[in-house]
């Protein structure tokens, strides 16, 4: 593995333009063109190019682990530069965005192409409505609701709604 490799999955600045960085990027598109080019009846096969592209579903993958009986609607985009942990049950609406990479505030770190990630943990039985923006760093409670177009910076306690921008609770749910 790579020295930039290793300072990336350590959560530390990195060079994005490394070439095994590069060569993990490359096999990632490669494999969600395959998954995009099979249909619905391709089930199986899906699930074949899923395994291969996080490690396994269910299960811990690269960087990505999605627990069993989540659904993700379409146009959601995880940025797994840093983990990402889905609980079981979760419900991602659509164009969803969990972006884990964070970049220097100090511009010339930034024009030198250093990059870092945080972790993002989302629980078991959370719905995520359509839009939603979960920030590098934050960990979303069990049984969480937050509302569409939200964008959700801090983390959520469990059993909240939360709406807005920046996303805030309004009321327990439990």
């Amino acid at each position: 593995m790579s020295e930039q490799k290793d300072r990336m999955l350590a959560g530390e600045l990195y060079r994005a333009n490394d070439p095994e960085l590069r060569a993990d990027s490359e096999r990632c598109d490669r494999l969600l063109r395959r998954f995009n080019a099979t249909g619905a009846a391709g089930r199986d096969e899906r699930a074949v190019i899923l395994r291969e592209l996080l490690g396994s579903v269910g299960e811990h993958g690269y960087q990505t682990s999605i627990g069993p009986g989540t659904f993700i609607n379409s146009g959601t985009v995880i940025l797994d530069v840093g983990r990402v942990t889905i609980g079981a049950d979760v419900q991602i609406g659509p164009n969803v965005q969990l972006l884990t990479p964070t970049h220097p505030l100090d511009p010339e770190l930034r024009r030198n192409g250093a990059e870092a990630a945080e972790p993002i943990t989302i629980g078991d039985n959370v719905w995520l409505g359509g839009g939603v923006i979960v920030c590098p760093g934050v960990t979303i409670g069990e049984d969480t609701v937050v509302g569409a177009g939200a964008v959700v910076t801090r983390d959520l306690p469990p059993g909240v709604l939360a709406v807005g921008n920046p996303a805030r609770v309004i009321r327990s749910l439990v």
